[in-house]
Formats: structure tokens, C-alpha cells, sequence
């Protein structure tokens, strides 16, 4: 099997966990033409009057970052510039711990929206919801700010107590949280034992993913004996992403061969191509794969891979449709470029760019009473500025990212494990290796 792979992050957005492609050669660049260094000179002139005659005396340094990150947030959502701190923080956050609330933001009309709070996070334990709106923080108004700079504001000492003011759709007037910070550390994978049936939930895709599914794993395998084993649940519901050597990994090592993913930059040439190798460590057994909204960049390279290999059947909704892939370019003591480079695609050529995956049999998860009206479809086709995806159409990406905490009342889950039980039959399961998809 597969185990090794370049350092690269293919997450949904900027957030508490690294999302991003990390690639550190150099990369040639073409050169501009005669009217292009024009209209330099001429930023150049903008700058020297803005640094010479503005009311106040401006901190240069800032001028010339946002006007970086003024051009990277005209190209895709997922392009920005990371000043030194922020790059070493991304390399931090890759290992799987940091510090702060545990969300998962991108920055929607001036405000700080919450993609997903991190499980066992101070902000899940504080009630912070998917679709939340971050409009203040300590009283502060976020409009106006960069999203690292109201990340930044979120970060801080261990034990000391931030206040977020929320919009909720449908709430009737905005909510208040104070929350405490804490280090937050990520559980990369968390299994359990459903009486005959192995359940494997996977929360990000970070250094530690691939490890701690195989010791999972394994732990499985020591509680149900192999003949009373009747499959895995391999959840990927509200999976932001992370690195893609462990979304890699995690295909793989329910793979006995195929092309995992590849991804497609600017020339053919930088063509990469992605393949498993033998050893299967469940065995062969049966494995459904539960997706929703919240599933998005790794999450969908592992799902998208199983199911056009016809390993596994994916169950649920639609995930979230990011398809493109970031290089973190390094610049030094300045910082880095966080710059998308590519498309990434499943076995079978397919993009996921603004459609994401559609799963083989569609389970809606039915929201609470008291969520009804105040979640919406999240996805990546509903982010301003991105990329429009060679298959993309009106109907879009994504889906409701919900989960129930008490999996007696998870919908999805239950029908995964009558499935896998023989309590209930579905002519996509189980899949059939035999006529599994692949490009030509």
C-alpha cells in the first residue's frame, strides 16, 4: 500500500484546520508583458501617495498584504496570502492540534461564517451551529476585517474568554456566547464497535489520520471475531478536508489496486497521478461510506475514489464540491502564497468542482424541531468567486451538514447498518468491484 506522499492539504476553506495544497518547489514563472509592468508603476504610484499623504501615518507592511490579499481574493475563496505567523500556524494545525474554538469559518458578505464546529471543541460545547454568522467579536464588529484577521482575534492564551456574537436564520434577535479557550486538540479518527458492525468516523485529514485508522482498526478486529463482522461504516460526514497523503492513505487502505485520484494544473504536464497498492486491511469486508454537506476536499477524494472503484457504497447527501487544489508556495520570512493550482479528479475523471459527490443511495438526515428553518445548503458553489466547475450546474453542491449527536437517532446510520445487517437491500450494495469506473 501506499505510505507515502507529498505533504499536500486539500481542505474546504480557511479554518481551524490547514486546507491547502503544501508544495515547496519552486514553480517557474512566465514573464509579463509591457503592459502589465504599466500597471505596477502604477501601483507603485498609489502606494507612494497613500504611504506620503494619507490623514494618518499608514503601517506600510499592512498596505502592502492586503493589497497581496486584494489580488489573491479576486482569483477563487481559497487563494490568500499567509504572512510568517500565519504560515507557521498552518504548519501547526497540519499536526493535527492547536489552539483557539474549534470552528471551521470562511468570511460570506463581511461577515465570519461557521462552515462546522469542531467536535469536543470549545465552540461545539458552547452551542456554536453550522451556518452561524460570527458579527462581532469582544464587541468588535468582524466587517471590515480579513478573515485571518478575525481568525487571529479568535486565537489566543489557553483559559481566556472570548464573546461571539451570532446571526442564526431564524433566530429572533442575534446570540451571545462567551467561550473559553482551550487547546484544541483533534481527534483525527474515532471507532466504536456497532455489535457486529465496525464504525470508523473520520473528523479530518491531518498527520495523524492514517494512524489512528489502522490502530482503529486493528482494535476492531480484536473485539468482533472475523466471522461475526458483517462491515465498516466509514463516516465522512462534516470532514472539512485536511492533507491529501492521508486522503490518500485512507483510500488505499481499503484498495487492492486503482488510481486514487489525479490532479490536472494549467499545462498537462503537471499532471499527478495517484495509485493504491495491495493489502486491505479490513479484509474485503463490506464498507459503506456516509456523506453529507459538511463532507469536502479529502473527504470526497476518499469517497469519490471507493465509489468509482466500486469498493464501497456511498450513502447520504450531496457533499460539498470542492474539487480544486492550493499550492502553499513558500516566500521566505514573508510569509506564503496560498495559491490554487489545480483540479483534482476521481478515478473515473470525473471533477467534483462545484457538484460534489453524489452519493449511490440518498438518505436524508431529518433535522430537530428546533433546527427546522435555520440550516441551510451549504457548498461550494455557494461561495462567491469560485471557480465554476466543468460539470457544474444550477442544481449546484452541497447539502445540509447535519449529524444527530445520539446515534440511536441517526437516520443515516441506522439505514448503513441494515444494509450491512441484510435488514434492508439496495441494488447499490453491495457494490461490484468488477464494474468499477475508471478514465480511458
Amino acid at each position: 500500500m501506499i505510505r507515502r506522499a507529498s505533504l499536500v492539504l486539500v481542505g474546504a476553506l480557511m479554518g481551524a484546520t490547514a486546507m491547502s495544497v503544501i508544495y515547496s518547489a519552486s514553480v517557474p514563472a512566465e514573464a509579463a508583458g509591457s503592459s502589465t509592468y504599466k500597471e505596477l508603476s502604477v501601483f507603485g504610484d498609489v502606494f507612494e501617495r497613500v504611504r506620503a499623504q494619507y490623514v494618518t501615518p499608514p503601517a506600510e507592511d499592512k498596505l502592502i498584504e492586503n493589497a497581496i490579499n486584494g489580488m489573491l481574493s479576486s482569483l477563487d475563496p481559497h487563494s490568500s496570502y499567509m504572512n510568517a505567523k500565519d504560515a507557521e500556524d498552518m504548519r501547526t494545525q497540519t499536526k493535527g492540534e492547536f489552539g483557539g474554538l474549534g470552528i471551521e469559518v470562511t468570511m460570506e458578505d463581511e461577515l465570519v461564517k461557521v462552515i462546522t464546529p469542531i467536535d469536543d471543541t470549545p465552540a461545539a460545547k458552547a452551542g456554536v451551529l453550522a451556518g452561524d454568522y460570527i458579527s462581532e467579536i469582544d464587541g468588535q464588529s468582524v466587517r471590515g476585517l480579513k478573515l485571518e484577521d478575525a481568525v487571529e482575534k479568535m486565537r489566543g492564551a489557553v483559559n481566556t474568554p472570548i464573546k461571539l456574537t451570532l446571526i442564526r436564520k431564524g433566530a429572533d434577535k442575534p446570540i451571545e456566547l462567551t467561550i473559553v479557550r482551550d487547546v484544541v486538540a483533534v481527534q483525527a479518527v474515532k471507532s466504536r464497535v456497532e455489535d457486529d458492525v465496525g464504525y470508523l468516523r473520520i473528523i479530518s485529514f491531518t498527520e495523524k489520520t492514517y494512524p489512528d485508522m489502522e490502530k482503529a482498526i486493528k482494535k476492531i478486529k480484536d473485539t468482533v471475531p472475523a466471522d461475526k463482522l458483517k462491515g465498516y461504516v466509514l463516516d465522512l460526514r462534516l470532514n472539512p478536508g485536511g492533507l491529501l497523503d492521508q486522503a490518500i492513505n485512507v483510500s488505499d487502505a481499503l484498495l487492492q489496486r486503482g488510481e486514487v485520484v489525479s490532479t490536472r494544473g494549467r499545462n498537462p504536464d503537471e499532471t499527478r497521478r495517484f495509485n493504491a497498492g495491495p493489502g486491505d486491511l479490513t479484509d474485503g469486508k463490506p464498507v459503506i461510506v456516509l456523506i453529507n454537506g459538511g463532507s469536502a476536499s479529502a473527504s470526497e477524494i476518499v469517497a469519490g475514489a471507493l465509489q468509482d472503484l466500486r469498493r464501497a457504497t456511498v450513502l447520504g447527501t450531496r457533499s460539498f464540491g470542492k474539487g480544486s487544489v492550493q499550492t502553499i508556495i513558500p516566500l521566505g520570512e514573508n510569509g506564503a502564497l496560498r495559491l490554487t493550482t489545480a483540479l483534482y479528479y476521481t478515478p473515473s475523471g470525473r471533477s467534483i468542482q462545484g457538484t460534489g459527490i453524489t452519493p449511490d443511495i440518498k438518505v436524508e438526515e431529518p433535522l430537530p424541531e428546533e433546527l427546522q428553518g435555520k440550516m441551510v445548503t451549504e457548498g461550494e458553489s455557494s461561495l462567491r468567486g469560485h471557480i465554476k466547475g466543468q460539470s457544474e450546474t444550477d442544481e449546484g453542491s452541497g447539502s445540509v451538514a447535519y449529524v444527530p449527536p445520539d446515534p440511536k437517532d441517526d437516520v443515516q446510520l441506522n439505514y448503513a447498518l441494515d444494509l450491512l445487517r441484510g435488514k434492508k437491500t439496495d441494488p447499490a450494495f453491495p457494490p461490484n468491484p468488477d464494474k468499477a469506473v475508471v478514465a480511458k
